[in-house]
């Protein structure tokens, strides 16, 4: 049973969490040090893409949560980084009581309904655009040059971020009284800390500022799955949860 009230130090590196990581930076490192043609192809490919443009592919749902903005990117190494470390930190203690199995399925889930309601949000935000520039009925050469929004609408999202907002959420929901030290001194509950932190990306999803590239609808929506399924998970199986 743990401790509720304790504060969250350095966790140790389980199996499905190393393998994650090595995963996510062999990947990272073949989109930023191979080539400009491998970054773009891998970007086009495994990326997540609207459904509205012709670079969707089904498996996209499950790939671009492993790739990251690429090292010559505005974000550089931050983004990967980032998410790696949330997943490390919050990661193992759901791994160390759920298990390697179940915590890799809880991972994929999380991040696979991210992306459902982040295509979702993209869908009923371009419908439209869409439907106005099929009004204007172009042939494909003139499509490309046409519609202003076509960058937008063949624009990819990609990061673990949906899923570590799951971990973060489940985290939150079983450890609710653990401390975190925001800046390395300022003491806070994690669910208060957690709350917080999802505060901040409804605001940010609702302000939706101009310039801002960060997919805060898929971070609502990994953790908005996350909970739910610990919320099921932990309602079905007292032996695991707490």
């Amino acid at each position: 049973m743990p401790q509720y009230n304790q504060q969250i130090g350095f966790p140790p590196f389980t199996p499905v969490i190393k393998n994650l990581i090595i995963f996510n930076f062999l990947v990272w490192i073949a989109q930023s040090f191979i080539s400009v043609h491998i970054t773009n192809w891998l970007d086009d490919t495994f990326a997540l893409h609207s459904t509205y443009s012709t670079l969707f592919k089904p498996w996209q749902l499950v790939t671009y949560m492993f790739m990251h903005s690429p090292f010559n990117s505005s974000l550089g190494i931050s983004h990967i980084l980032l998410n790696m470390l949330g997943l490390w930190m919050f990661g193992s203690a759901l791994e160390i009581n759920f298990g390697a199995k179940r915590f890799l399925t809880f991972y994929l889930v999380s991040g696979i309904g991210a992306a459902v309601i982040y295509l979702t949000y993209l869908h009923f935000n371009l419908h439209q655009t869409v439907a106005e520039f099929n009004l204007l009925k172009l042939d494909a050469s003139q499509r490309d040059l046409a519609l202003q929004d076509y960058l937008v609408i063949n624009a990819s999202m990609l990061g673990a971020s949906g899923a570590v907002f799951g971990v973060l959420a489940a985290f939150a929901y079983l450890f609710p009284n653990t401390y975190l030290y925001l800046y390395f001194f300022l003491p806070i509950k994690t669910k208060w800390g957690v709350l917080g932190y999802l505060a901040y990306e409804l605001f940010a999803t609702i302000r939706s500022s101009p310039g801002d590239d960060v997919a805060h609808v898929a971070h609502l929506g990994g953790a908005l799955v996350g909970f739910l399924l610990i919320y099921i998970w932990n309602k079905t199986d007292r032996r695991h949860f707490y």
